[in-house]
């Protein structure tokens, strides 16, 4: 009776200590599967112009450059504009937003990353986390950078790809 007291001791013991791992396990397959979805819904959201869903995914850095970089582009072509009036235009989809995103499109094909890449996760931890998105033909792999940010995982565009800028 005691042996089959103590075999069934050890089971509850290991059974306990397991589960923490178990939870903490999925919690880990959540958070995989979020930021996952989320960079893939960015590039699909790419690949069929849905420009509002794409600006939405983005960082709050990356937010602050893109406008800085049209409110540049703009004053040394003589318009006369505000980073407000900009950041404004980009919250609306004006037309400022649909022609940068337009030209963003013309110089990147989200189907190199959607369909002819492998995605491999870096690491993950509670404010940042690494893609490794490597092209079939590429001589490196990209790391794509997404942030914690308002309870949600952005893409860090700016931070991955204007790395002179940073």
């Amino acid at each position: 009776m005691q042996k089959f007291l103590s075999i069934i001791s050890c089971f509850l013991i290991l059974f306990v200590i397991s589960i923490p791992r178990k939870v903490h396990c999925e919690d880990n397959n959540r958070a995989v599967s979020e930021l996952l979805g989320t960079a893939e819904t960015f590039f699909l959201s790419l690949r069929t112009n849905d420009y509002k869903t794409a600006w939405n995914l983005l960082s709050k850095k990356s937010h602050e450059t893109i406008v800085n970089d049209v409110y540049k582009a703009s004053r040394k072509i003589g318009a006369n504009t505000t980073r407000e009036n900009i950041y404004q235009d980009f919250d609306n989809s004006g037309i400022i937003f649909q022609n940068y995103w337009k030209a963003f499109i013309e110089a990147f094909d989200p189907d190199l990353i959607l369909e002819n890449s492998r995605w491999e996760i870096a690491f993950i931890n509670k404010t940042k986390a690494e893609i490794i998105i490597t092209h079939k033909k590429a001589e490196a792999p990209a790391q794509l950078k997404l942030f914690r940010e308002d309870n949600a995982w952005k893409i860090g565009l700016v931070e991955t790809f204007w790395t002179r800028k940073l």
